[in-house]
């Protein structure tokens, strides 16, 4: 009888499904195409594929990908690499058409159900980034109350969120704020956002993070000055080292 309920509930589960699919066809958010009924992924087998881990060349410090070797890239190269309180940036994956489809529907879409793909696929990948394994603590980039009234939820939170659940690190949602709203960032040059993230976070709770390896999680890491915004207020708060991990990484 038993055997004969679980059966019952799994067809049912699936007709469920069917029926939905007819009327809410799910389709990949990267091509477009029609995703089977019972596909519970957001990208179809082809697209999934085209998220590529950065490199096999990137900047030792930034992360950036290296088209002409060396072990720098030209921002962090020698004395000046010095200055950078985020001493490890590392991302899950390139920013391609793939990972731009997820990055654009978490942040712009409303699709918050996507982060836990995302996060999943970030603690994946972790598993192969070694120097990111000393992390103690997990910290999302915070946004701004404005914004995330605006947008309903902090895009950064849901992926440290996911990301944490999967590798068992201790996650710290409420120790950095954002105290400026800031300008955007996509029309401005390296030195410009540096500047525009000038003071733009605080730490208010130092006890939680002070000497401990700290692990900022954001979307999308480009030129690197929102994680440095951030690095900056946890090392003054007493945090050990800062290192940085993102969904995406955008050249």
């Amino acid at each position: 009888m038993l055997r004969f309920n679980s059966n019952l509930l799994s067809f049912l589960r699936k007709a469920g499904k069917c029926f939905l699919h007819v009327w809410f066809p799910r389709v990949c958010f990267a091509c477009q195409t029609d995703l089977p009924y019972d596909e519970s992924q957001p990208l179809c087998a082809a697209c999934r594929q085209q998220l590529t881990l950065p490199g096999p060349l990137i900047c030792q410090r930034c992360g950036v990908e290296l088209k002409s070797g060396g072990a720098h890239c030209f921002s962090c190269r020698g004395s000046k690499g010095e200055q950078f309180k985020c001493k490890c940036i590392r991302s899950a994956f390139v920013f391609n058409n793939s990972s731009r489809a997820l990055v654009h529907a978490l942040k712009y879409q409303g699709a918050d159900y996507v982060a836990s793909f995302m996060g999943q696929e970030m603690a994946r990948c972790y598993a192969r980034l070694p120097e990111l394994s000393s992390a103690q603590v997990v910290v999302p980039v915070p946004l701004y109350p404005k914004r995330r009234r605006k947008r309903g939820y902090n895009q950064s939170e849901l992926l440290a969120r996911a990301f944490a659940a999967q590798t068992g690190l201790v996650l710290d949602t409420q120790c950095l704020i954002r105290t400026r709203d800031t300008c955007s960032q996509t029309q401005l040059g390296r030195r410009e956002r540096l500047e525009n993230m000038n003071g733009a976070f605080v730490c208010v709770t130092p006890q939680t993070i002070n000497k401990k390896i700290v692990l900022l999680i954001d979307d999308v890491a480009t030129t690197g000055a929102t994680l440095e915004g951030c690095a900056r207020a946890l090392r003054q708060a007493g945090a050990k080292r800062v290192l940085a991990y993102t969904f995406a990484r955008e050249n």
